[in-house]
């Protein structure tokens, strides 16, 4: 019998909200939050229309808010976002999570969102997420991979696998086109987001 391992993605899945923007809200403010993206709306409306890539919009407006700031700040920033902000979490899907971890089943988040601030939501599961770049201790505002999203979540995907992919049952969880890669290389699919 095959292993069975389960990778969720995160925004829109397992939360109610995309958490780049709330973290961001959460963290800097109303008015920081709007003059920033106010700034970027030309680069976000190309992205949308798919004429900018979505990483480095991404990238430029994560830069804009937190480059520059130091590494256990940015990281205390993300605790207090996850204690704070629980209410975005699905409780279905995080049931359904702790349940294949109670049965012993490997659990994994696999997120374009920055890990820093997933990981503390889910003590119990890993997280792959898009990792930041910090040098000396202060974040550079650059991303050290790919934004975790759509082949780069198969890619992160495979380098947790520790056994032949014929050894593991995979099933995915997920709600949009950034999915799809994934949904491509697991055993089983499920479209949708956890419901309240």
């Amino acid at each position: 019998m095959r292993e069975k391992i389960l990778f969720f993605d995160f925004d829109g899945t397992l939360t109610t909200k995309d958490t780049l923007l709330e973290f961001i809200l959460h963290s800097c403010g109303n008015i920081k939050f709007l003059l920033g993206f106010l700034l970027y709306s030309p680069l976000l409306i190309l992205m949308k229309f798919g004429l900018y890539p979505n990483w480095k919009a991404k990238q430029h407006v994560f830069s804009h808010f937190f480059r520059g700031m130091k590494i256990e700040n940015f990281n205390f920033l993300c605790n207090k976002f996850a204690t704070d902000c629980r209410y975005l979490l699905r409780p279905e899907g995080v049931k359904e999570m702790e349940t294949a971890m109670a049965e012993g089943i490997k659990v994994y988040v696999v997120s374009a969102s920055i890990d820093n601030w997933v990981q503390p939501f889910f003590d119990f599961a890993k997280v792959l997420g898009t990792q930041i770049e910090v040098i000396d201790g202060i974040l550079t505002g650059r991303f050290i991979m790919p934004n975790c999203y759509g082949i780069e979540k198969v890619r992160r995907i495979k380098q947790v696998l520790t056994e032949p992919r014929s050894h593991y049952y995979i099933i995915a969880y997920g709600d949009s086109r950034g999915d799809k890669e994934m949904f491509d290389y697991a055993d089983e699919t499920h479209f949708r987001p956890f419901r309240h």
